[in-house]
């Protein structure tokens, strides 16, 4: 099978921990072991999320005040780049020494009239108390939102449109190369009026694109991994359930977290809607468990309403 894998921004970096190359470093290691009977068995690409780390980037490069912040995008390309280095390295060190990888700085199109770009929603970098961001805020001109009790940056999440070197990737995986790109989304560009690529201030979101990627590049398979256990239903409230498996269309007649879980159930919708594909989210450890369906959640066309896990102790029983 091929297969797409997305790791999020929360399976590389759990919240509360610090932002320091020795913790991410331990995370892809875990991510790691997790993917690789993936890897044995199909033919794996690989996405990430990115959100702490350009988010911690970006409040680097407003610290130096020498020379103008660099932009998003260049901000975007350098987590890429950092982030696939260490999942390529972690990862080839359990798999057998001949199997390729390649990791692949990845520039996604989006539409310059996009209204996401009025209304910032994705949230990047670390975590503030109240104080701090408005003082954040006063200073740099950023837009901040509730995450949790406290407050992260938020900056505008275009949809993705068009992904520009889906050519070289298809042609590496035909070769049976492991590919890791399209992270944090991609590199957010438009094209002028004369046909001229450049970046723009914007984080795409990771499941979209990730979603965009699978679709592109003709995969059977597209897996949603983070920290949470599967999608909830009534999430919050004292009747919530795990689903198992649902069809798109049952699944877009409910409400998700729209900074969280929201993204992922539309992708996964998208995904699964428009290819006949199975979609899949769940927890990072549970990675072959969910494409089995013996954990997490499943999409599928070929399913006919939502179906739930017998039990809420299902996690501690399985």
């Amino acid at each position: 099978m091929r297969l797409v894998v997305a790791l999020g921004g929360n399976a590389l970096l759990k919240r509360g921990q610090p932002l320091t190359e020795k913790t991410q470093r331990e995370n892809v290691r875990v991510a790691a072991r997790a993917l690789a009977p993936l890897a044995r068995e199909h033919s794996l690409v690989i996405t990430h999320g990115n959100g702490p780390q350009v988010g911690l980037l970006a409040l680097e490069a407003a610290a130096y005040t020498g020379v103008e912040p660099y932009t998003l995008d260049v901000l975007n390309a350098e987590s890429e780049g950092m982030i696939g280095y260490m999942i390529e390295q972690e990862l080839g060190n359990v798999l057998p020494e001949e199997v390729p990888f390649a990791t692949i700085l990845t520039q996604v199109q989006v539409d310059p009239a996009d209204p996401a770009f009025l209304h910032p929603s994705k949230p990047i970098g670390p975590q503030y108390a109240q104080a701090e961001a408005e003082r954040l805020a006063q200073e740099h001109g950023w837009t901040f939102g509730l995450d949790n009790g406290m407050y992260r940056r938020l900056v505008p999440s275009p949809r993705p449109l068009r992904i520009f070197e889906i050519r070289v990737i298809e042609w590496l995986v035909e070769r049976g190369v492991i590919v890791i790109c399209t992270g944090g989304g991609g590199i957010p560009t438009v094209l002028t009026p004369d046909f001229v690529l450049i970046g723009v201030e914007a984080v795409i979101d990771k499941d979209h694109a990730g979603a965009l990627l699978a679709r592109s590049l003709g995969a059977e398979g597209y897996l949603m991994l983070t920290d949470a256990e599967a999608v909830w239903e009534g999430w919050g409230t004292s009747g919530a359930r795990p689903i198992r498996r649902g069809a798109p269309e049952a699944l877009a007649q409910l409400h998700f977290a729209p900074g969280s879980m929201g993204p992922r159930v539309e992708a996964a919708c998208e995904f699964a809607r428009e290819t006949g594909g199975l979609a899949g989210i769940g927890a990072l450890e549970d990675a072959a468990a969910i494409l089995g369906g013996r954990a997490g959640t499943l999409v599928s066309r070929e399913f006919v309403g939502i179906e739930c896990w017998p039990s809420l102790f299902h996690w501690l029983e399985k």
